[in-house]
């Protein structure tokens, strides 16, 4: 199949791997060419206009920054839908507003194309290994259209409702892990006089009843980190960790509703970006706090 990736940030770079790994031609786009060049190296081709991926693939997939870069990318002059893009299939996993999802699937709709929304749950490593979790919005039948991709790239792949139902619960499921970090951080203050081993303490964490997942996958980073080491290669960077809670808490108010605990860890977050944090991976959020009480 012929597959067009538009944003190769780190997990829009990750999917375009995967993609070619698994057989599939594979075009791809970014605002900036020289991140194409390592995908180019592995076979893709290179677009020269986001247009390019509509007029020469049956399927674009999109990964971007923010409602802005989706909003240039599909409907500037040169945009996913200056063209005829009629009968093509749009799967959009970028992490947004809902309703920037439903504005942008009813303009899909109006060239005659499908689209669905699949934002996922997971970092670079399982988008290279296709062990994402994906959570669509969309018709049964775009679904249908979009599934046999989307299951290489997920290791589960649910239909949770229209568009905007996906993007809805991808807030949801990030929240309790960006807030966590910070609740992490603090009962580290609690347990810090008494000298235990990082990696130990990480490990025996993860097996009681207040540890998430996470731990099992990122504890060994996070006690790295704990103790200033090198974590290795970015999976998601405090910067999109704001980003994400910026719009968690844009859609709460768009909704009526208040979220004081996701409020205040933005707080605190934003204080880690002034102190030149943004680059560093999430795994560096539970020591951040604890490098403020020292």
């Amino acid at each position: 199949m012929r597959i067009g990736v538009a944003g190769l940030g780190r997990m829009g770079a990750a999917m375009a791997e995967r993609l070619i790994a698994v057989g599939h031609e594979v075009h791809v786009w970014n605002r900036t060419p020289a991140k194409a060049k390592p995908l180019i190296a592995a076979g893709a081709k290179e677009a020269v206009a986001p247009s390019d991926l509509t007029a020469n693939c049956d399927v674009v997939i999109s990964m971007l920054t923010n409602a802005k870069s989706l909003a240039d990318v599909y409907e500037g002059p040169t945009g996913l839908l200056s063209g005829d893009a009629k009968g093509k299939l749009f799967i959009e996993m970028s992490t947004v507003q809902p309703h920037d999802e439903e504005a942008l699937a009813a303009k899909v709709k109006t060239k005659g194309a499908k689209f669905v929304e699949c934002p996922v749950g997971g970092t670079v490593g399982p988008a290279k290994t296709g062990q994402l979790l994906g959570v669509a919005g969309g018709s049964k039948e775009d679904f249908a259209a979009a599934e046999p991709v989307l299951k290489q790239l997920c290791r589960r792949v649910d239909l949770v409702g229209p568009v905007g139902a996906g993007m809805s619960l991808k807030l949801a499921l990030n929240l309790p892990l960006l807030v966590y970090y910070q609740a992490l951080g603090e009962a580290l203050l609690l347990v810090r006089h008494i000298g235990l081993d990082n990696k130990w303490l990480m490990e025996f964490l993860s097996e009681t009843s207040g540890g998430p997942n996470v731990l099992k996958g990122r504890g060994p980073a996070i006690a790295t980190a704990l103790g200033g080491g090198d974590t290795g290669p970015v999976t998601f960077d405090i910067e999109l960790v704001k980003k994400d809670l910026d719009t968690m808490l844009d859609e709460a108010k768009r909704r009526g509703v208040t979220m004081p605990l996701t409020a205040k860890t933005l707080e605190i977050y934003e204080g880690a970006l002034k102190e030149g944090w943004a680059s560093k991976d999430a795994a560096w959020l539970p020591a951040y706090w604890p490098s403020k009480n020292k």
